[in-house]
């Protein structure tokens, strides 16, 4: 049995309504007026209303504009009840948010039965896509904890390692990791599936475990042209569901000071160093397709002395590919400028970083996963 709201001042109408819908089985409740309506829809949640659209007070229209604005009764079915019959009238309503229109004096009750029969199929076809909706939001809620739970804890001794993931409304597939190879090298990557939700995450963890327990056969960890190669040989796009995925890749000596990297289609590094005059900004990256595209696509190394002091940034374009108002997007330059500006100011922490770019985003929840990698030499 439905619940089915009736509003009209008209009390015949009402009779009216009320008996040809309890002949049907439905629950009937009856409310005077546009307030009381409201009051009552709150309180009862129904399937449908049927609501007179020239009431004192509230009229329909505005009564259909606070039910369709209202989380709770969105999904309801609303039908105007009304004398109205101009194209413009209809426009109107249903700019409002009204579904359908019953025409008043209300003659042909079979066409009243069959406009609510219809109005319920598409209630329950909402309420059904709108738990369908509530279990993906909260099965991508639990990918996003796993994917969070698997990220590497900040690093203290002996070379500081900071980082953070926000994941977007759509879980990506972001991932990175640092881990000691042997006693001297230190591991640092960041990678980015292509795509969203859990189709991206899953391979991107695959990778994750992949480099973490060194599983590559016939692989040198210590020089990432090899690790590259390797990936982009066993991760191909016809073979994952046309997904491919960039990462950078680097390996630091402790004992030698030298960074040896390499990267695949990925957003540079930057390396934050001083200078006499000011904090300068260089970025690391070698030239290379995204793993997976190319099946013949070769990777090369490159090696950069890490002086003391110097900051290194690894990280997913989500933190700078943002709308920052005007229909621009932000970019790497304004992401580069933005670090060295804060290094200028004794400000190039994580948090600081982030504060500023989410005043630059204009939105509430970013459209991609946001990593970023922050190691201090």
């Amino acid at each position: 049995m439905a619940q089915i709201l009736v509003i009209d001042d008209d009390p015949a109408v009402q009779m009216l309504l009320r008996r040809v819908l309890q002949s049907q089985g439905h629950g009937v409740s009856l409310a005077a007026n546009g307030t009381e309506g409201l009051k009552l829809a709150e309180e009862i949640q129904p399937a449908l209303i049927i609501c007179d659209w020239m009431m004192p007070g509230l009229n329909g229209l505005e009564v259909c504009r606070q039910v369709k604005a209202n989380a709770t009764l969105s999904t309801c079915f609303f039908v105007l009840l009304t004398s109205r019959s101009s194209i413009e009238d209809r426009v109107m309503g249903l700019d409002t948010g009204a579904d359908d229109f019953l025409t008043k004096p209300i003659v042909e009750v079979v066409e009243l039965q069959a406009k609510v029969r219809a109005g319920l199929r598409v209630y329950q076809l909402a309420k059904a896509l709108q738990a369908q909706t509530r279990l993906l939001e909260s099965e991508l809620a639990e990918a996003s904890a796993y994917v969070r739970s698997l990220l590497p804890a900040p690093m203290e001794q002996p070379l500081p390692i900071a980082s953070c993931f926000i994941p977007s409304r759509e879980l990506g597939g972001d991932c990175f990791d640092y881990f000691w190879l042997n006693d001297r090298q230190l591991v640092l990557f960041l990678l980015d599936m292509s795509g969203h939700g859990l189709g991206a995450a899953l391979p991107s963890v695959y990778i994750l475990n992949l480099l973490r327990s060194q599983s590559l056969n016939d692989v040198d960890f210590s020089h990432p042209d090899q690790v590259l190669t390797a990936l982009n040989r066993i991760f191909q796009m016809g073979e994952h569901g046309d997904r491919y995925f960039t990462i950078w890749y680097g390996v630091f000596n402790q004992k030698t000071r030298q960074l040896c990297y390499g990267s695949a289609g990925h957003p540079p590094a930057l390396l934050l160093k001083k200078t006499p005059s000011q904090w300068e900004v260089e970025p690391l990256k070698t030239k290379g397709f995204p793993i997976g595209m190319f099946a013949q696509a070769q990777y090369r190394s490159e090696t950069q002395t890490m002086e003391s002091g110097s900051s290194l940034y690894i990280f997913s374009d989500g933190v700078y590919e943002i709308p920052i108002g005007d229909g621009k997007i932000w970019n790497l330059s304004g992401f580069s400028s933005l670090l060295q500006q804060l290094h200028s100011q004794n400000q190039g922490t994580l948090d600081a970083i982030l504060k500023t770019v989410k005043e630059l985003y204009q939105g509430e929840i970013f459209n991609d996963d946001v990593s970023l990698v922050k190691a201090t030499f």
